[in-house]
């Protein structure tokens, strides 16, 4: 005989209590979750380049503004430059150059290296620059401006020393200015903080290296890292931007897409 409860129903067996169902995803989910882990790592390779290139930069350059005229056309009174920090045994002649010297002023000053230590420098010669009797091309001068106004005679520059001149050879306070010093007008490399390797404002662009001194001895000095450095900003930039919005886009894509109906009958 069985047994059974109050209700006269037969005695139920044990029961076992159960959650609420969990359906399947969304359908949208895998895409939106791929969507958001590679909106990440864009973001993330952004920030990478971007704050990577700032600092190398702020570690490699110093900004400077030019004080006078004497560099133009090229560099104007007042254009602020980005100049790299060098040491003064990397200097080539062709170098615009910032550097400190007590005795030409009391600010950071700049003008292009066309002599070192050992060079002859004379002027003129059928109008050119001559170093070691070597006429230079000067293609940074402006079309009407001589290589010299008044002459420099011949001059031999002190070892680790150098000669240097403004673009604008007219009125530039140089060595020409100095040559009765008992350096003759030469200023020691260790005065040199900076190479010029472009003119920020206004937006001029990097400097071109002169080819006039490329085959005197020592040739001339590369670019600095600058054009790279300004690119993985930029490019940093530009993933963090995109990578920003692609999230979103990817899961309001996802959600948008239609959902698959099950054919007929199918359990």
């Amino acid at each position: 005989m069985s047994a059974t409860d109050g209700t006269g129903g037969s005695e139920a067996g044990p029961r076992t209590a159960s959650g609420p169902d969990v359906g399947p995803p969304p359908p949208g989910a895998p895409r939106a979750r791929r969507g958001a882990v590679l909106s990440g790592a864009v973001v993330a390779l952004g920030c990478v380049l971007f704050l990577g290139g700032f600092v190398w930069g702020a570690v490699l350059y110093r900004p400077y503004t030019v004080p006078t005229d004497s560099m133009s056309p090229n560099i104007g009174a007042g254009d602020r430059v980005l100049a790299q920090r060098i040491d003064g045994d990397q200097v080539r002649r062709g170098d615009v150059v910032v550097f400190e010297q007590a005795d030409w002023g009391d600010l950071p000053m700049v003008k292009r290296v066309v002599g070192v230590g050992g060079d002859t420098v004379a002027c003129c010669t059928d109008g050119a620059l001559t170093v070691d009797g070597r006429p230079v091309a000067e293609p940074y001068l402006a079309p009407v401006t001589q290589a010299s106004t008044n002459g420099i005679s011949r001059t031999v520059v002190p070892e680790g020393r150098l000669f240097l001149l403004g673009d604008e050879r007219l009125g530039s306070l140089d060595s020409t200015a100095h040559l009765q010093d008992a350096q003759g007008g030469s200023v020691s490399r260790d005065a040199v903080v900076a190479r010029v390797d472009a003119v920020v404002w206004p937006m001029d662009g990097t400097l071109t290296r002169p080819t006039g001194f490329a085959a005197l001895p020592g040739g001339i000095s590369r670019p600095g890292p600058l054009t790279p450095l300004l690119t993985s900003v930029a490019v940093g930039a530009v993933l963090i931007l995109g990578g920003a919005a692609y999230g979103p886009l990817a899961r309001r894509s996802a959600r948008r897409r239609p959902v698959a109906s099950r054919p007929t009958g199918a359990r």
